[in-house]
């Protein structure tokens, strides 16, 4: 059964299939490792992590209930457990007290529970649902949407993924490339997988924007939408690789707005045009910045372009579909598409954004259109010649006689002029046959019609989508704990490094079936400012009157004890408690550790939460059935 495992009549029953899921039942513990991460369950099923999962996802009878399994997984990667192999090195009773089981499943069973819950397209319907659902809850942050594409380098042997180019390594290896849709301060909507990329703009023309079409919700009235031809529905940022007139046309027809970099933006403007805006950032920070604002016409579509002056004299040009809001907010919301390179790259680090979950691979169906080999390689080798002929025209054009009138000399130049010219014209007639050539290739083929030793299957794609819409509960859940910290924190920046640190913190656990609480009571940190904004986070979270999923108990959140009082202003600073000193009496009197009643709720007898409140720092209002699967 495992270390820890102490509920053995209950497993050998669940093992037969004659009991489970078992109920969570807390016990009094103290200091336990990483209980600071209880901290998120609010926040996690204002997200939605407990939302609809019924209707979605279902397990055989056994020990562990569908809710333990989420929440355990919401929790690791709270707790920076990138990877589902990495809780083999936790240990399973302690994290068993935190979701009120003996034990946590060991990984082997947690894989076997993934591979049920994710051998259908189920993960794919409930991040769909999720996405409409945090739209609908925040319509604010869906008008601007930022695409970009995350190359996710694969280093297995599996199979043989096509080669990307990785920026951030400055090579090419094989990957796949996911496509993020980020809202304004970087708080992800959804992710589209492509195993075959077909680019930016095919993936967002057939498949980002139709669904943004059908999740968004309206923001412009019907009658404002039938008399005002200008008006969009949304926009849609990304970056330079975005830039096509002609795709800004097609969305335009759609009403749907774009904004991009200037990938040709021609010579500076005079700097006397340039205006300063005090402009507030999607962060609340106010800059100036130096802006000007043209109308530039790029093919068959009109559009507007603002520069951004920098400090040194550089422009920055962006352009702009959207013809109907002011030039400061398009500024923002371009300038600010840097918080989703900053959104991958904390991804990456502390969720393990770009962690293997599955071993398994799957066929790409016959239809996708692939880049034909033959056409890839007939294409380098046009690019090979080209780039010959450049050289050699550069050569036989720099190829001056400088020296005296000689006829040595004057013959050596002209034997090697005259084989320059040679060259030239060899290449120059390889180039055409090479071209010519070209025309009776097709560029693209569909995946049916590969050689075989050209196909390859692709990742298991649902598999890394539950994961994936996991970590995205996971980090909103983080950042709208992060906006409840900074009102009491003097830098911001440092939010989420002290919400890492209260993660992995030990706490006391104090159940209390006849009140129906669970205090989650948080040691000192340290610093006395730090304890003030923990206290204001706890008193936050205590007041959505959260019930635990699988039981009747409310949360409240407590620090062990106050603060320690701030100094007199006519006294020189104390050091700052560090918790170890006695300083005061605490918010509430300390419970006894209560020996659960024979009448608590057990597994077969649960109640029914009716106390779920709204949450002040989400604006989401818990579901009422989220506790009961």
């Amino acid at each position: 059964m495992g270390m820890g495992a102490v509920n053995v009549d209950e497993r050998l029953l669940a093992s037969l299939g004659k009991a489970g899921p078992v109920a969570p039942v807390f016990a009094a513990a103290a200091d336990v490792p990483d209980a600071g991460v209880l901290l998120a369950v609010p926040a996690l099923l204002a997200c939605g992590l407990l939302r609809d999962t019924p209707k979605f996802f279902a397990l055989p009878r056994g020990y562990y209930g569908l809710e333990s399994i989420f929440v355990l997984l919401a929790l690791l990667a709270l707790a920076r457990v990138q990877s589902v192999e990495q809780l083999r090195y936790y240990a399973p009773g302690e994290w068993g007290k935190l979701l009120g089981l003996d034990r946590v499943p060991e990984v082997r069973t947690l894989r076997t529970k993934l591979a049920l819950l994710t051998g259908t397209t189920a993960p794919t319907q409930w991040s769909a649902q999720l996405c409409a659902d945090w739209m609908t809850d925040d319509p604010d942050s869906a008008g601007i949407f930022y695409v970009d594409g995350h190359v996710r380098v694969y280093n297995g042997a599996q199979t043989a993924l096509p080669r990307h180019y990785v920026s951030r390594q400055r090579l090419c290896l094989r990957a796949t490339t996911d496509y993020w849709v980020n809202a304004l301060d970087g708080q992800p909507f959804f992710v589209v997988t492509q195993a075959v990329d077909p680019g930016l703009l095919q993936t967002v023309e057939h498949e980002i924007v139709s669904r943004l079409e059908h999740d968004a919700p309206a923001r412009v009235s019907p009658a404002e939408w039938a008399t005002e031809r200008w008006r969009h529905r949304f926009t849609v940022v990304f970056d330079r690789e975005g830039y096509s007139p002609a795709f800004w046309l097609r969305m335009r027809e759609r009403r749907i707005a774009c904004l991009t970099y200037h990938k040709h933006p021609g010579p500076n403007w005079p700097a006397e045009e340039f205006t300063v805006h005090a402009v507030q950032l999607a962060g609340g920070e106010t800059i100036e910045m130096h802006l000007a604002e043209r109308g530039t016409a790029t093919g068959p579509l009109w559009v507007r372009e603002i520069r951004r002056l920098g400090r040194g004299g550089h422009q920055t040009s962006i352009l702009a579909t959207d013809y109907v809001s002011e030039l400061i907010p398009i500024a923002v919301a371009m300038f600010a598409r840097w918080g989703q390179e900053n959104f991958f790259r904390y991804m990456r680090e502390h969720y393990g954004l770009d962690r293997l979950i599955s071993y398994d691979t799957e066929p790409i169906p016959d239809t996708v259109r692939v880049v034909n080999p033959a056409r890839r390689e007939l294409e380098g080798k046009i690019r090979a010649r080209t780039g010959a002929l450049s050289r050699t025209r550069a050569e036989f054009g720099g190829l001056i006689l400088h020296e005296p009138i000689d006829p040595a000399r004057v013959a050596r130049w002209s034997t090697k002029k005259v084989a320059l010219q040679e060259a030239i014209d060899g290449l120059d007639k390889e180039l055409g046959a090479l071209k010519e050539h070209r025309k009776d290739i097709p560029s693209h083929l569909s995946f049916k019609d590969l050689p075989e030793d050209q196909r390859f299957d692709r990742l298991a794609v649902q598999s890394k989508h539950f994961i994936d819409t996991i970590k995205m509960i996971a980090y909103r859940a983080e950042t709208a704990m992060v906006h409840v910290l900074r009102d009491q924190m003097a830098k911001h920046d440092e939010a989420r490094s002290l919400l890492r640190g209260l993660y992995r913190t030990a706490a006391d656990l104090l159940p209390d079936y006849q009140a129906g609480t669970l205090r989650v009571r948080l040691h000192h940190q340290a610093t006395r400012a730090t304890d003030v904004a923990l206290v204001h986070l706890c008193q936050q979270l205590t007041e959505t009157e959260t019930v635990f999923p699988g039981t009747n108990l409310r949360l409240v959140y407590e620090l062990v004890s106050p603060p320690a009082a701030p100094p007199p202003a006519d006294e020189p600073l104390a050091e700052t408690s560090t918790g170890n000193d006695s300083v005061g009496l605490p918010l509430s009197p300390p419970r006894a550790a209560h020996t659960p009643d024979p009448a608590a709720p057990t597994a077969h007898a649960l109640q029914t939460p009716t106390n779920q409140g709204r949450l002040p720092f989400t604006g989401l209002k818990q579901n009422p059935g989220d506790s009961e699967v």
